[in-house]
């Protein structure tokens, strides 16, 4: 059904609107300049900065356009004399209690009050009192606050309140003694909370990292992309003089609309951190030593050639061993370039994974791996050429339905936690969770099931069994024995009528999920859920580029665009012993399901070439050569986005030091080895050849000969689980200094619910000793009642990890 339109008159243009539509909505598509400040087109109106008050005939007096909805033959005057009278006295107004320190302003020089009062304001006030002063406020180690500056235009008030979902910033008392503060002093916490500076149209909230490190117009703008979630938001990167100064969101309503999240937003900071690798450095004699780039190269290089030597013995062997067969003796195969591997982080750009594995095949082996923190690969084969979300990411505020499996969206993925929190608001959306620990959310949830880790699979198998239930439609094989004789409960049953009922729904896997030991259970069981309930069947990926590290062919079982025939295959990086290791972007204390083991297997192996843009204590002990690599602020590259959306930026500052762009770097390695195919001039070019290879691609998340599967018995009393917390996914992230400051930035502890600590007598510890395996470490304890019976949560990619074995095994925990 169309909408019904209505005729205005805006300054003698005769216009066609939605009936009901705010009038300064409809002047802003046909270019009518209004000015304003509390109005904005993403938050509800409040019109309370009477800046946009306009003229309309047969009207007493101005009215607002922002809360005036047109109606037909409405007629109305922006530039009328009395317009203009209103419009001068708003502003003269708003100015009585503002400070003139423009020059010491971080907003000066884009602040709308600036813009506005040149327009609309008078050269000469009338009021000669004194100003009011606002003392400031310490909101936290992201937003420095000048509120004397404040015109109460309750902007970041609706955005706490609205969109981030968390009411943080209010306003007390009214008239010249009004406030903007937070509850009881806290601090703002929320993680989209970098938006309120954006948003301020004076220089009351501005971005405390960059306070005072350059003026608005002598910094350059470069178009970017965010190299943490899924999601890709788009950046826009400020530089000065060759240095990034700040962060901010460019608008693309498809994907992150006008949003970024803190952690896109002030991540930059890692860029310039002490840790920062400058120069290449190779290890002699247990000493480091900086070098220049062709001895460091010459050096990686050397080192896997030598490895590689021994395939003149193997094809001498290989005759030896035809001559043998004829004479009936047995000899075994081996091939020498299947003890060279590399592990890759899938926040590396696109060009970087795809000639990473290039590089690898081309030298015989297929040993690559991105899937660092995933520990279940029984089911690769049957896996999908690339995991996505089985829908575009602006689809998600359509929903009226969703179960989300091992996520917690709202810190893993802020922008998708916002358009799920737009579908229960806008639709009354059904939005249920299954997760080892109870997470907490700033939208309604119809359902937050919380069990021990090593009963997930169970819980979803009692989904899953009412899902065919409801359906009718007969289990089939691989599921039978393990939904035999379940009986859901209420709260399963009701999960599954809302997929069913509702119009649009989905089932996502998230990160946690696919770092469980029984990954391959909870997909094939969330899979049958989805089908069984008509819904979409998606994966909320790890990374930035998790499902372009599928389609570069950064796994050892699929080359690019996941081929199979004519590519070298290998295995998962647990079930080899390799001599020569290459990490691309990878911290082997952090970055892994199993942090200690890594690090055990690189000290064994005689040559680890580390690509890597930081220095750290665990690179320093395993690896041979640092080789130093650009940050995604200082090389072109590509992203695949969660819904499979292919996103390329350039490089907006010089690379640190000696640092060179990933991409360069495997291409020279490349050539040195003598490999051909490495002759690229730019990543355009490498990007375009990957392309080629993927225009047939269908993206279908089906799962194809799904395996027969087991739902695990009774496991130990006490299980090791954990997640990565939000600002230490990745290397840039962990030496982010202000992120690291908040409340989301975490430590290594151990965390045990009051009724669990009891049992193991522990409840009034302040610490206690950890024992895994052969390993143990003395742990502050923390008492939360989020975590399930039979869980003792220890966050992953955290200081100390390392100390510790599987992020998901067998875990004592004894008074110290």
């Amino acid at each position: 059904m169309s909408e019904e339109l209505v005729t205005i008159t805006v300054d003698g243009r005769e216009i066609q609107a939605p009936k009901g539509a705010m009038l300064i909505e409809v002047t802003d598509k046909a270019n009518i300049k209004v000015p304003r400040f509390c109005y904005h087109q993403k938050l509800s109106v409040a019109a309370n900065c009477r800046m946009c008050l306009v003229e309309v005939e047969k009207a007493p007096k101005a009215l607002p356009a922002c809360a005036t909805p047109v109606m037909e033959g409405m007629v109305v005057h922006t530039q009328s004399a009395a317009a203009k009278a209103a419009q001068h006295s708003v502003m003269e107004f708003l100015l009585i209690n503002h400070p003139l320190d423009c020059p010491i302003c971080d907003q000066g020089g884009e602040c709308e009050l600036q813009d506005v009062a040149m327009g609309y304001g008078n050269d000469v006030s009338q009021y000669v009192e004194g100003k009011r002063v606002v003392l400031d406020k310490n909101i936290g180690p992201l937003i420095t606050t000048e509120l004397t500056r404040c015109i109460h235009c309750t902007r970041c008030v609706r955005f706490g309140e609205e969109i981030a979902g968390i009411r943080e910033l209010g306003m007390t008392s009214r008239g010249e003694n009004a406030r903007i503060a937070t509850c009881v002093e806290q601090t703002v916490a929320s993680e989209m909370s970098g938006n309120v500076i954006d948003l301020c149209p004076v220089g009351a909230l501005t971005a405390k990292p960059s306070r005072f490190a350059a003026r608005a117009w002598e910094m350059m703008q470069h178009a970017s992309v965010a190299p943490h979630d899924c999601v890709g938001s788009n950046l826009f990167v400020h530089t000065l003089r060759g240095e990034v100064i700040r962060v901010v969101p460019r608008d693309n309503e498809a994907i992150n609309e006008a949003w970024i999240s803190d952690r896109d937003r002030f991540s930059y900071e890692g860029i310039y951190s002490e840790d920062r690798l400058t120069s290449p450095m190779i290890k002699q004699k247990d000493e480091w030593k900086v070098v220049d780039w062709d001895e460091a190269l010459k050096f990686a290089a050397d080192g896997i050639k030598s490895v590689l030597t021994q395939l003149e013995q193997a094809e001498i062997q290989d005759d030896t061993q035809s001559e043998s067969e004829d004479s009936g003796e047995v000899v075994n195969k081996t091939n020498p370039a299947d003890k060279i591997a590399a592990l890759v982080s899938p926040n590396s750009t696109l060009e970087e994974l795809y000639l990473a594995q290039k590089l690898l095949r081309s030298l015989g082996s297929g040993n690559i791996d991105h899937r660092l923190r995933q520990s279940d690969f029984s089911d690769q084969d049957a896996a999908p050429t690339m995991p996505w979300l089985g829908q575009n990411i602006e689809d998600l505020e359509k929903l009226n339905a969703a179960l989300l499996i091992g996520s917690n969206v709202r810190k893993q993925q802020p922008i998708i936690a916002h358009r799920l929190r737009k579908a229960t608001l806008n639709n009354a959306a059904h939005i249920s969770f299954v997760n080892p620990r109870v997470y907490d959310f700033h939208f309604p949830v119809a359902s937050n099931i919380a069990v021990a880790q090593q009963q997930l699979s169970a819980e979803l198998a009692l989904i899953a069994a009412a899902a065919f239930k409801a359906s009718a439609n007969d289990v089939p094989d691989h599921l039978k024995k393990a939904l035999s004789g379940l009986k859901p409960k209420v709260e399963h049953k009701a999960m599954v009528s809302q997929l069913k009922e509702g119009e649009n729904t989905t089932v996502l896997l998230g990160d946690l999920a696919n770092m469980h030991p029984d990954f391959s259970v909870l997909r094939v069981l969330a899979e049958a859920i989805a089908t069984q309930t008509n819904s979409v069947f998606g994966y909320l990926t790890e990374a930035a580029n998790t499902a372009g590290a599928w389609l570069a062919g950064a796994v050892p079982h699929r080359g690019p665009a996941a081929a199979t025939e004519d590519v070298v295959q290998g295995s998962v990086f647990a079930e080899q012993n390799p001599d020569a290791v290459l990490l691309l972007n990878v911290e082997p204390d952090a970055d892994m399901v199993n942090s200690q083991a890594m690090i055990e297997t690189l000290q064994q192996a005689s040559r680890v070439i580390a690509i890597t843009a930081f220095d750290s204590a665990a690179l320093r002990d395993t690896a041979s050569v640092m080789l130093p690599a650009a940050t995604f602020a200082e090389t072109s590259g590509s992203y695949v986005n969660a819904e499979g959306f292919w996103q390329s930026f350039k490089g907006v500052c010089q690379p640190s030091g000696e640092a060179r762009p990933g991409w360069k770097i495997l291409r020279v390695l490349g050539n040195l080895l003598d490999q051909q195919g490495f002759d690229y001039v730019s990543s355009d070019e490498v990007r375009d050849e990957l392309r080629s290879q993927c225009e047939n691609i269908e993206l279908d998340n089906t799962l194809n000969n799904a395996a027969t599967i087991k739902i695990n018995g009774a496991a130990a009393e006490l299980m090791r689980c954990g997640d990565v917390p939000m600002y230490s996914g990745d290397a840039l992230l962990r030496r982010a200094s202000s992120l690291q400051q908040t409340q989301d930035a975490q430590v290594i502890c151990v965390r045990l619910n009051a009724a669990e600590a009891s049992r193991l007598g522990v409840a009034e510890s302040d610490s206690v000793l950890v024992k895994q395996g052969n390993s143990s470490a003395q742990l502050s304890l923390v008492i939360d009642d989020s975590i399930p019976t039979g869980s003792a949560w220890i966050p992953m990619a955290v200081k100390g990890n390392e100390l510790l074995g599987d992020a998901f095994g067998e875990i004592m925990v004894e008074k110290v």
